[in-house]
């Protein structure tokens, strides 16, 4: 008897030597101009896992396990915004892709813009969502105390159940079967306990680039069509800190940033991508026809 039909909505899982790396990544295949999508910090490529069929028809989305994350390899070093970037150039290299459209969640924004400063010629557009502006202008004043302890790795203690039970709970106005299976791709058991894919000792060196190599810097510089998508909590809610931030920080990327676009998706979360990826593909498919069309942004 023929087997069940595949499911399509599932990518391809696909490895690549990039650099020093042994690279984990996800295809799923589709027509148009190719997307190279950029998870964010202890995350992993599946975070694309709801938005990318949304988008197959119209783009070519690849998402990979990023340096230290998901099931690449964890070096040891290289984790700031020069090198990332190489890797992310590594692996178009690998594919026999000329340029590539970025698309970047959270720190995989940090990422995307510093792909699109270091190797301009490769990146086509930009995509931020909810990222590529964590650094120390994020919080005025701040220390590099208090800048690492707020980027800290987030709390994973206790058996698998627990993370669970904390993190759907955090994650309640979209938490699914879906969603509950993408973020176990971040995590892993040792002892009974679970713990971040991400080592610790990487991490650090993750949020001390961040801090030594602002984002905001590089903003200027940008040459390529950019959209930022920004998360707008529900009005009804109390803004927290990094609400009033991401608040400065666009308004600070809209002066900043050439051929920038900010677009804010109201009534989300943080992860955009599994609370409204229809919504989130909508915006991202009107901004790339817009760039594509013609040098201007509207």
């Amino acid at each position: 008897m023929p087997g069940p039909a595949p499911d399509h909505r599932r990518p391809l899982e696909k490895w690549a030597d990039v650099r020093s790396l042994r690279k984990r990544y996800l295809d799923w295949g589709g027509g148009g101009d190719p997307v190279l999508a950029l998870h964010g910090l202890a995350s992993s490529a599946h975070w694309y896992d709801l938005l990318a069929p949304e988008l197959r028809e119209r783009f070519r989305i690849i998402a990979p396990d990023q340096r230290g994350h998901g099931r690449t390899t964890q070096a040891p070093d290289g984790y700031d915004g020069p090198s990332v970037a190489a890797d992310a150039v590594g692996l178009l290299d690998v594919l026999g892709l000329e340029r590539a459209i970025l698309f970047g969640h959270s720190w995989g924004g940090n990422v995307a813009v510093a792909t699109a400063v270091h190797f301009p010629e490769r990146v086509q557009a930009l995509v931020l969502i909810d990222g590529g502006f964590v650094g120390p202008q994020m919080m005025p004043g701040a220390t590099w105390e208090e800048f690492s302890r707020r980027l800290a790795p987030r709390d994973v203690s206790g058996t698998r159940a627990e993370f669970l039970a904390r993190i759907g709970a955090q994650l309640a106005v979209c938490w699914n079967p879906e969603v509950e299976r993408i973020v176990q791709t971040m995590v892993r058991d040792r002892d009974g306990l679970t713990h971040d894919i991400l080592r610790p000792e990487n991490q650090a060196q993750v949020i001390r680039a961040l801090w030594d190599d602002p984002v905001t810097d590089a903003w200027p510089r940008l040459g390529c069509p950019t959209l930022l998508v920004a998360a707008r909590p529900p009005a009804e809610e109390a803004p927290t800190d990094f609400d009033l931030m991401r608040e400065r920080m666009m308004d600070l990327a809209e002066r900043e940033i050439p051929n920038g676009r900010i677009h804010w998706i109201a009534d989300t979360i943080h992860d955009i991508g599994y609370h409204k990826p229809a919504e989130l593909a909508g915006v991202i498919v009107e901004f790339l026809e817009a760039a594509q069309a013609g040098p201007g942004v509207p």
